[in-house]
């Protein structure tokens, strides 16, 4: 049977399926990455193009000093910018303290009880559900009964975007923390709520400051949850109880118009969100690098 397995036929057709299976995998990646190419050349062609004036000389700093415009008049992205930040900002409090909370129960208390298992499951779902009915969610239950579209309904349909990310990040995280710290803290007389706050959670800290940023990367550019919760705002207001201005949907409204200083704006917007989320990107994967061990 090992002769009949190793005949010069049978190893010739094994090599021949090997290569061919590398050169397809070569030739998938090599098409991704050429759409990739080409929609980062795109983006950096135009959004480039939108920082300049429009005579094509200098900066245009009216980008960040100046509310978006009406037609054929100057401004810029000052009022979209700010709504954005304000409304990450207070998703990510919401979210980041009910993610940590929630992932440290399920990792130090659920283990893999019955309940445990439902809430896992439940928060899976929710990390794949698609953001337009989380904005949908939050319409039927903040903007319609309240009458009125408001940034603080944009920023509960982010934080419940962002939410399950930062679980399941720390769950998994404080799962990688060796029992011998929890055992250590213990026998020293540290009650569980201790060890947990200053021994396991300063231990993993690396890993849920990770997760954090990759949550905060997820919603930056939401726009369909933003449709149906904060709208937009002309004007520049910081009243998150009103419709707030915010770059996806600025982006969203400008892209489609007829105007071409719109169409500018909306690919400086774009460029501007694209250079956030991956300055995010490299923080965290630069904070989840391991440390080398000599």
């Amino acid at each position: 049977m090992t002769a009949a397995t190793n005949t010069p036929g049978l190893r010739v057709s094994r090599r021949i399926s090997e290569y061919a299976f590398l050169i397809f995998c070569w030739a998938a990646t090599a098409v991704a990455l050429l759409f990739l190419a080409a929609i980062l050349f795109a983006l950096l062609k135009q959004g480039l193009g939108g920082f300049l004036k429009p005579d094509g000389h200098g900066l245009d700093l009216d980008i960040f000093t100046r509310s978006t415009p009406a037609p054929g008049s100057q401004g810029g992205l000052l009022n979209a910018i700010l709504g954005s930040i304000m409304m990450c900002v207070v998703a990510m409090v919401g979210a980041v303290a009910i993610g940590v909370m929630a992932g440290t129960w399920l990792s130090e208390f659920a283990g893999e009880s019955r309940y445990g298992k439902v809430i896992r499951f439940l928060n899976d779902v929710l990390l794949s559900a698609p953001s337009i009915l989380v904005g949908l969610f939050v319409y039927e239950i903040l903007v319609a009964p309240l009458k009125g579209f408001s940034g603080l309904a944009g920023s509960v349909a982010l934080a419940l975007l962002a939410a399950p990310v930062i679980t399941r990040t720390t769950e998994d995280v404080l799962r990688l923390q060796p029992t011998a710290l929890r055992e250590a803290s213990v026998a020293l007389g540290a009650p569980v709520w201790k060890t947990i706050w200053s021994v396991i959670w300063k231990s993993a800290q690396g890993g849920m400051l990770t997760g954090a940023l990759l949550a905060f990367a997820r919603i930056s550019g939401e726009t369909a949850p933003l449709l149906f919760t904060a709208l937009n705002n002309q004007f520049l207001s910081l009243d998150l109880t009103k419709p707030t201005a915010n770059l996806p949907v600025v982006i969203f409204n400008y892209a489609l118009s007829a105007y071409d200083d719109w169409r500018r704006l909306a690919w400086a917007g774009a460029l501007l969100i694209a250079a956030t989320v991956l300055t995010v990107t490299v923080v965290a994967r630069i904070l989840a690098r391991e440390p080398r061990r000599s």
